[in-house]
């Protein structure tokens, strides 16, 4: 049986949606439902409809004519309006090495992981991401505190590029 977690936690949860509907496994709210229940979060159906519409989660046809849930590059900005930014999920960084550690709130890690991941800082190699901390890795063996110096002025200005704060 699934380990089922506070679904209080709305950030962590429609992280977990967002991927699964970027796996291309979500063909139904129902498969939605279930699929979040085996990763610990108890929805009802009306939850998962709700995610779907804030993700800005489409269905569509893949490749084999399978109709599935995905989120379109275009779509209105939902995402990016359910989604915190680095801002506000950037709680403290420490380096050490070439590594940056991230605290973020309950359920911030992978929604700020990904946002490092696809934020074309060149220093970063790659990001671990927990419930509340990002591991980030520089290229550097030593350029841990740089990145550091880095990822606080990401957050700063990935909210003033949103227009947001």
């Amino acid at each position: 049986m699934a380990k089922v977690l506070n679904s209080s936690s709305v950030s962590a949860r429609r992280s977990k949606a967002i991927s699964l509907i970027k796996a291309g496994v979500v063909h139904s709210q129902s498969d939605l439902v279930k699929l979040l229940k085996k990763a610990g979060f108890a929805v009802t159906q009306a939850t998962a409809s709700r995610d779907l519409e804030e993700v800005g989660a489409v269905r569509s046809r893949n490749e084999f004519g399978e109709l599935i849930y995905q989120i379109g590059a275009t779509s209105d900005g939902a995402i990016s309006k359910s989604m915190p930014l680095p801002a506000d999920l950037i709680l403290s960084v420490e380096a050490s090495g070439n590594l940056a550690v991230v605290r973020t709130p309950p359920g911030g890690a992978q929604f700020l992981a990904s946002s490092l991941d696809n934020s074309g800082i060149k220093n970063i190699i790659g990001t671990i991401a927990g419930d509340d901390t990002v591991l980030v890795i520089a290229k550097k063996s030593n350029g841990g505190a740089d990145l550091a110096k880095e990822l606080l002025s990401y957050g700063r200005s990935a909210s003033k590029r949103m227009g947001r704060k």
